[in-house]
């Protein structure tokens, strides 16, 4: 999946992992309080922040390239292009041959099933680009946070009272507004959207159980490995030669922006807790509307954009409710 909007909630393992990593930037001595001044602190989160919002700027494009090329070439493709692309950029920025340790993993079992998760929620979201429209797209996708809310609790032991619990039964209710299944309308596709997004929650929660244990290059080469070995597995069977350079381009851009978006949102959870960064990922729907309509002539429905500004609302009330309830 080409989003990114990660969870809406940092563990005690991140906070742990930024405040490690800031302090050895600040303490003058073995002796001095392991905590960042004010200053760097809120440097160290400005930076989070434009970070997520170039990651999320790539994400949009990328879906966009996605569906302009799925209208000459099966999904599964694109999912190649998108996976084969992307693995030769990340081996270029990393380049194993030169530091080899990028390549081992503390927690193989959980990078393989991330990267089996993140592969599932790509292909479903490209089928679904098919017969979509990207702002259709992003509203459904932005379950994701209340996904990974009611799964945090199992996985990551971080239960939900009783006010999140209501701010995420509001936000499907924005999530029905948009696919409208009792209008007998709503097409299958988002169903499809819907299983991608699970499928990328539990993406998220697994990235943040990493992020303690292996580099960012490393969760960055399992990320995509996994896909391109799985696509081009699978896309001999679909395979249509490129008829323009532009198709070409836009083949090798996705590579390049799904790469480079990833990497710099796994850079940017080290710079600021997932709860500050949390808020910009709706931000994300201004990109997808401007480009379904500069590309694709597509305007949103009326359902769409009030679905999605209730999903919106009550995803920031859960975000505030998180803060709230953590001290933030």
């Amino acid at each position: 999946m080409s989003r990114a909007p990660a969870a809406h909630r940092s563990n005690r393992l991140e906070c742990r992992h930024v405040a490690l990593r800031t302090s050895t930037l600040t303490s003058p001595s073995p002796s001095a309080p392991a905590q960042p001044s004010a200053e760097v602190a809120q440097r160290m989160r400005l930076k989070g922040i434009g970070l997520m919002c170039i990651a999320l700027a790539c994400f949009a494009c990328l879906d966009t390239l996605g569906k302009w090329l799925g209208t000459s070439m099966n999904p599964m493709q694109v999912v190649w292009t998108r996976y084969t692309a992307a693995l030769v950029f990340v081996l270029i920025i990393f380049n194993p041959l030169r530091d080899p340790k990028v390549l081992v993993t503390k927690r193989p079992w959980l990078q393989a099933v991330r990267s089996a998760l993140l592969f599932l929620s790509t292909a479903l979201n490209f089928f679904a680009l098919q017969y979509l429209q990207l702002d259709q797209t992003v509203s459904i996708m932005f379950a994701n946070p209340f996904i990974v809310a009611i799964i945090s609790g199992p996985l990551l032991g971080e239960w939900i009272g009783p006010r999140r619990w209501m701010a995420v039964v509001v936000g499907f209710i924005g999530v029905l507004v948009v696919t409208q299944p009792w209008s007998g309308n709503m097409h299958w596709a988002m169903g499809l959207t819907l299983l991608g997004t699970t499928c990328y929650a539990v993406y998220n929660i697994l990235t943040r159980m990493l992020a303690g244990h292996d580099s960012a290059g490393t969760t960055s080469i399992y990320s995509v490995a996994f896909g391109a070995i799985v696509a081009t597995a699978l896309v001999p069977g679909y395979w249509t030669t490129p008829d323009s350079w532009s198709v070409v381009a836009a083949m090798v851009a996705i590579g390049a922006l799904g790469a480079f978006g990833h990497w710099v949102l796994i850079i940017a959870h080290g710079y600021a807790p997932a709860g500050i960064l949390a808020p910009f990922i709706y931000g994300q729907i201004i990109w997808m509307i401007g480009l379904g309509w500069a590309v694709f002539g597509q305007v949103p429905a009326v359902n769409t954009l009030v679905g999605a500004g209730i999903v919106i609302a009550s995803g920031l009330y859960l975000l505030f409710r998180e803060r709230t309830i953590r001290g933030g």
